[in-house]
């Protein structure tokens, strides 16, 4: 089953820092929902664990990423491929993208992945809304890491929670919150 994913986050630092934070393994593991380990096999290679639950299926996947078509600090190209045992397995790329904002930088990605087995089976939306949660997860967390790094610009005030949520449609909360019942 193909997937894609596209979108961009503003980020309340330079370029620079949040090219850092991109290639340091100890940031990305703590920002990974479910990373387990992540470690650097050479300069351009990671190899990863983590542990993901889809509905009723939950799996350690284990892989590599290979950081390709490097351009620093404008952005990379991300390949990998993981096994998850009889859950299956996931493989794919991203295309991250650093441009220089006012308030930081943004960065924009565009995902192409591929899973197989018994995640599969589950079925498009289950596995659209899982990802989705995950990328934002991340996306948050790694804004904090971020802003926690010297050159991090002043972060912008947040919107309220429920201004935040307004944009979103009552179908799009309803299948969050289902979404949150299978975690």
């Amino acid at each position: 089953m193909a997937m894609t994913m596209k979108g961009e986050v503003d980020l309340p630092a330079t370029r620079a820092v949040v090219w850092k934070a991109l290639n340091d393994p100890d940031v990305l593991k703590a920002c990974i929902p479910g990373c387990e380990s992540l470690e650097r096999s050479d300069d351009n290679s990671l190899v990863a664990v983590a542990k993901v639950k889809v509905g009723p299926v939950s799996a350690a996947f284990k892989g590599k990423v290979n950081l390709l078509d490097l351009d620093p600090p404008n952005g990379y190209r991300i390949q990998g491929e993981g096994e998850g045992g009889v859950a299956g397995f996931a493989k794919g790329g991203a295309t991250v993208r650093l441009a220089e904002i006012p308030t930081g930088t943004k960065l924009s990605y565009d995902v192409e992945a591929q899973v197989g087995g018994k995640i599969a089976q589950l079925g498009a939306r289950l596995i659209d809304g899982v990802a989705k949660k995950m990328a934002d997860q991340f996306f948050t967390d790694f804004a904090a890491a971020v802003e926690r790094q010297e050159g991090a610009a002043p972060p912008a005030p947040a919107a309220e929670p429920a201004q935040q949520d307004s944009g979103r449609g009552w179908l799009q909360r309803l299948i969050a919150w289902f979404m949150d019942l299978w975690r």
